[in-house]
């Protein structure tokens, strides 16, 4: 059986969602006039619309779609997100600038690091011009000196996503915080307000007796909690113990009770480098950091009050050329230490990444066109 689009009844082989069945002959037909252009099978659809068009026949087989319907496709997907993730220097935020600019879209930042203000090189925030380019959301978003939770985010992150919708634009999501990549797909535990109190305590038992006697208590009030908060997750127990103590309740039942679902589906998509290249980026990364004046922005926020302890510069980058401000050394080894700390960083995107079964990835390489890698992820997207 071959497949025939209901939009229009000439669409061969199209595999939209208005196409249909149709019979055997359609497909004889396709056979024959089937060759090779590239990396693709092509087949030419002489009665497509009024014209000669092509319909690509991809590789894996997953999507066959002609050029007029895979556009048509692109603008209803609106209601699917399209989430383009990846380690740090992966490429992300070129490809999300020609994904946006082809298809009329806004990007919202994924970016634990990003969102603040002033912390603009270390983070590798889009160009002013890129900015201009192309509409930016949760960039530059909140004061340094704040703290910006995965909850805030799911919860901002929903309504920009429904208002960029409403003007009929297309969200975009571009960014390498799993933890606010997994709150899209599968929301976000709504948890009760933390005690400082409480905090205090529990901080002060870890660091004086350890972890195994807050653990075995979080066992006895909630062995079911128990059996998926990892014991080494040291932040995790800890809000399990205060949410059993503030409520009187197993954490496992509230966390399942007040779970807030997402509003979109999305569809992510993962760019995968050999380790090697993505390590070489890496460091040719901080080389042009450096160029462009990091310790100078670096200075400017010690300069202006700014603690070092604070949530947002304790970020890979920052804390190597505050120590180094400090005369704590010199400045070569402070390069090889943020190169040598951005490659670990990588290393545990990679390793969170591996666990989340949703990403769809896309191998990537310096030979690699930024024209070429969109391509692909509009034919998964679509």
């Amino acid at each position: 059986m071959e497949r025939i689009c209901s939009v229009r009844w000439d669409h061969r082989n199209c595999r939209c969602s208005g196409s249909a069945a149709i019979p055997g002959e359609a497909a004889r037909r396709r056979r024959e006039t089937r060759h090779t252009d590239g990396k693709s099978t092509i087949a030419i659809a002489g009665d497509c619309h009024t014209e000669r068009q092509r319909v690509w026949v991809f590789r894996n087989r997953r999507i066959q779609v002609c050029t007029a319907c895979r556009e048509r496709r692109v603008a209803e997907v609106g209601r699917k997100i399209l989430v383009i993730t990846g380690p740090t220097a992966s490429g992300k935020t070129g490809i999300s600038l020609e994904l946006a600019s082809r298809f009329n879209a806004e990007i919202l930042s994924a970016d634990s690091r990003q969102v603040y203000e002033r912390l603009d090189i270390g983070t590798a925030k889009p160009t002013v011009d890129q900015l201009l380019s192309v509409p930016h959301h949760l960039i530059s978003h909140v004061p340094i000196t704040s703290t910006y939770s995965a909850g805030t985010f799911f919860r901002e992150s929903q309504d920009v996503i429904q208002d960029i919708q409403e003007r009929g634009k297309v969200p975009l999501v571009v960014g390498g915080t799993g933890l606010y990549v997994r709150t899209l797909v599968e929301g976000i535990f709504d948890s009760p307000e933390v005690d400082p109190q409480l905090r205090e305590d529990l901080q002060s038992e870890l660091e004086h007796r350890g972890i195994e006697p807050l653990f075995a208590r979080l066992q006895q009030l909630d062995p079911n909690a128990a059996s998926f908060v990892p014991m080494t997750n040291h932040p995790r127990v800890l809000r399990a113990l205060e949410v059993c103590i503030l409520t009187g309740q197993p954490y496992s039942r509230i966390r399942r009770e007040r779970m807030k679902k997402p509003k979109h589906k999305v569809q992510v998509v993962g760019l995968r480098w050999n380790r090697d290249a993505l390590y070489a980026r890496i460091n040719s990364r901080v080389e042009q950091m450096m160029e462009q004046g990091f310790l100078d922005e670096v200075q400017d926020l010690l300069d202006r009050g700014i603690d070092p302890s604070s949530n947002a510069l304790r970020t890979v980058g920052y804390k190597e050329a505050i120590a180094h401000l400090g005369g704590e050394y010199g400045k070569e080894r402070m390069i090889e230490l943020m190169k040598q700390n951005t490659r670990r960083f990588a290393k545990r995107q990679y390793t969170w990444f591996r666990k989340e079964r949703y990403i769809d990835w896309i191998d990537v390489s310096d030979s690699t066109s930024a024209a070429e890698v969109t391509e692909t992820i509009i034919d998964r997207w679509t």
